[in-house]
Order: C-alpha cells, then structure tokens, then sequence
C-alpha cells in the first residue's frame, strides 16, 4: 500500500469501525471515513473507490443481521432494489455531465428539511401506520431517484432513504433504516463496480477496512434490534446533523 503508513492503515481501520457503527444506525459513515482517506494523503478518486469497496462491507452485514432478526424481506424489497440498482446506473454514468457544485448548494437545505422535520415530529417513526403511496410507485419514484443520486454524489443517502420510507410507506424507523441498509448496499455495488473497471479501487485496504466496517455494522445493528425507536431517532437527528455541518464546511469553507 504505497499511498499510505501502517500507522495510517490502523487509523483507516478504526474510522472504519466507528463508520460502520453510524452507518447501521442512521447512515452517515462516508462523513467519517473520506476525511480519513484524504488526509492519509490518498488522491482522491482512489479514496472515492475505495470507500465505496469498504462501505459494502457495512452495508451487506447490516443487511444480513437486519434479515435475520426478521425486520426485513428481500423478496418484499426486489421492486425497490430493482429500481435503486438502475437509479444508481444511471447516475454514475451521469457523473460526467451534471456538475456537482450544484447539490453542494442544494444538499444542506434538503438534509436541514429532514432534520427539522425528524426533531419536530417527535412521534414520527414509533409504529408502523398506513402508507401514504402504493409501494410500486414509491420504489419506481424514490428508487431511480435516490439511486441516482447515490451513484452520482452520496451524501444523505441514509437519511433520505429513511425519511422517505418512514413518512411515505408508514414503517417505523426500525424497519426503515434496516430497509435503507438493503437500498445502500444496492447502489454501492453499482458504484463500486464502475469504480473497479476504471481501476480505481486500493483493494488491499478496502478489504482490511472492511473487516472494520463489518465489525462496526454488526454492533449497530445488535443494539438497534435490541432498542426502540428513540434510540434510532436520536442517533438519526445526530447524523443529518453531522453532515449538514461537513457539507457546509466543504462548500464555504
């Protein structure tokens, strides 16, 4: 690993952890780990790769442990990751094309909306009620959308997903961030894909930082099953905290 010190290697592997953790819960663990990369000194298309590598670790372990404690199907969720899985296509080929500078401006107005509406709605996400859309035309919708954007910026993803499934399709945020889990792997291994093919992938510490990020996921994971959704809501209202403050900072800063 040319790019990067065994001291640095352990760092990675511990923001790992600590990502996956976050991830689990209430998404949000790229704001831990791609500040790592680059200050390890790592260019960044490299570090984009090789996030999107370890960040799957995550994201299918949580999927995984979320499917065993019975809070998700993926048989229910095939038109959703059907959808998610041509969004996030469509959006890494577009990358090229739609400039970025643009949901800079935009994201943070977007995420401060699902913060103030998660803090103000104190009820919101406790049980499970009656879903406003039908669940095809909400995959179709928020699927090709939130996939694509996934594949083309990623920041938010989580929180989007969440609050999309938590006011749209009734769940509560249990089930929800177990289903957002499910979405985010899906769009992560399109990305993940291209980002091989263009050889930009440091698979050797992508894989050392996934066992990081498998380990952190399957904590998370274990408390949000044995916890309520309180628990969830406030580690959720942190994290759309956190990167509304990291995309502020990076855009003005």
């Amino acid at each position: 690993m040319e790019y990067v010190t065994t001291f640095q290697v352990l760092l990675l592997v511990t923001g790992a952890f600590f990502a996956g953790f976050v991830d689990s819960i209430a998404g949000g663990g790229g704001i831990i780990t791609l500040p790592l990369f680059l200050s390890a000194g790592i260019p960044p298309h490299l570090a984009l790769g090789t996030n999107k590598l370890q960040a799957s670790f995550g994201s299918l372990t949580a999927s995984l442990r979320y499917r065993h404690s019975g809070l998700i199907s993926f048989r229910k969720l095939k038109t959703g990751i059907v959808f998610t899985l041509a969004g996030a296509a469509a959006g890494t080929a577009a990358i090229q094309s739609i400039p970025a500078d643009f949901l800079n401006m935009v994201l943070p107005v977007l995420l401060l909306g699902v913060f103030l509406y998660t803090l103000f709605s104190p009820r919101m996400g406790e049980l499970d009620v009656e879903a406003r859309m039908p669940v095809f035309r909400f995959y179709l919708l928020f699927g090709l959308a939130i996939g694509f954007y996934d594949g083309f910026f990623g920041p938010g993803t989580g929180s989007f997903w969440t609050i999309a499934l938590a006011t749209l399709l009734g769940m509560n945020l249990k089930r929800a961030t177990a289903t957002t889990k499910v979405m985010n792997f899906t769009s992560n291994i399109v990305s993940l894909t291209v980002f091989i093919l263009g050889g930009k992938v440091l698979f050797l510490l992508g894989i050392l930082m996934g066992i990081g990020q498998l380990s952190g996921a399957w904590l998370g994971t274990h408390l949000v099953v044995k916890n309520g959704t309180r628990f969830v809501r406030t580690i959720f209202l942190i994290v759309v905290a956190a990167t509304i403050a990291n995309l502020v900072v990076r855009r003005f800063l």
